[in-house]
């Protein structure tokens, strides 16, 4: 991406980026991608996990709630912290709705910078 890009422009080649590879179950990210609130969310992957950040750069945010895969099958729903358990899902539809019905207040779309940028944009009003 150049320096002229827009969240949405990132956010959007990152979704096509995902929907393409192996980091990550892909009917999850399918399912993730099908959810309007989450597909405005920044996605990454770590340790085969999928997590969600309003803003596009690291360090992302780390107040949505992440879905990683279950041994056996299926799928954990964490966070936003590691320590927090939130439930399992036979789906990636039931843990896109978990994740869904935990967004933080006002979550809007992704936006160019890391997370200090986006504290900084949500203080000044």
């Amino acid at each position: 991406m150049d320096a002229m890009s827009t969240a949405e422009d990132i956010t959007e080649a990152e979704w096509a980026r995902l929907l393409t590879s192996d980091p990550v179950d892909r009917t999850l990210v399918r399912a993730a991608f099908a959810e309007p609130r989450l597909r405005q969310l920044f996605p990454w992957v770590g340790m085969w996990e999928l997590h969600f950040s309003r803003c596009t750069e690291h360090p992302c945010t780390w107040d949505v709630p992440y879905i990683a895969p279950r041994l056996g099958g299926g799928f954990v729903v964490e966070g936003p912290s590691r320590q927090e358990y939130v439930g399992e899902a036979n789906t990636a539809e039931a843990a896109v709705a978990m994740v869904t019905d935990r967004l933080p207040p006002h979550c809007g779309p992704a936006i160019v910078g890391n997370r200090h940028d986006l504290n900084e944009q949500e203080q000044q009003g």
